[in-house]
């Protein structure tokens, strides 16, 4: 009994600080679905061997797709290799400024790339709001699973608890 209730405030913690990872830096969605797992490890969860497949194959699509979409996004709007060194720095700088500052540092260090690389200022505001349209994008596909996830753990819980468990 023991077990099962650490196993599931692990797996709670992993599940919110991933969801929390969906927005900083952090591997976000691998950590929330580690979490959906643990639980279901433990009597308060028996998820079906469809869903569990679904989700880490939606896990590893969004993972894969945040690597790729903000990279898009720059390359549509015009960027080049140093808007997207610039925004990724921007980003990880951006982390120590809170969690506005992840947004901003991603758009900055975008735009600083680019007016680095030598483009006019029209050009570099183009390119870095693309990367940033892309990186906005990538964390609301990994706010969604995240959630999902944590959605999928309370609604387990709730049925173990009504059923009297």
């Amino acid at each position: 009994m023991w077990w099962d209730i650490f196993l599931a405030l692990v797996a709670f913690a992993c599940l919110f600080i991933g969801f929390i990872g969906a927005i900083l830096p952090l591997p976000g969605p691998p950590l929330s679905y580690v979490g959906l797992l643990l639980l279901h490890a433990t009597r308060f969860a028996d998820y079906s061997s469809g869903l569990l497949w679904g989700l880490g194959l939606a896990t590893l699509v969004v993972v894969m797709l945040d690597y790729y979409i903000p990279i898009w996004g720059l390359k549509k709007f015009g960027g080049s290799r140093a808007g997207i060194w610039g925004s990724t720095i921007g980003l990880v700088v951006g982390m120590f400024l809170g969690p506005a500052g992840v947004f901003i540092g991603a758009f900055a260090g975008g735009l600083l790339g680019e007016l680095a690389a030598g483009r006019d200022s029209r050009s570099a505001t183009r390119a870095a709001a693309g990367s940033f349209a892309g990186f906005m994008l990538g964390v609301g596909l990994k706010i969604a699973l995240c959630g999902l996830m944590i959605w999928y753990a309370g609604s387990a819980m709730a049925q173990y608890t009504l059923a009297g468990g």
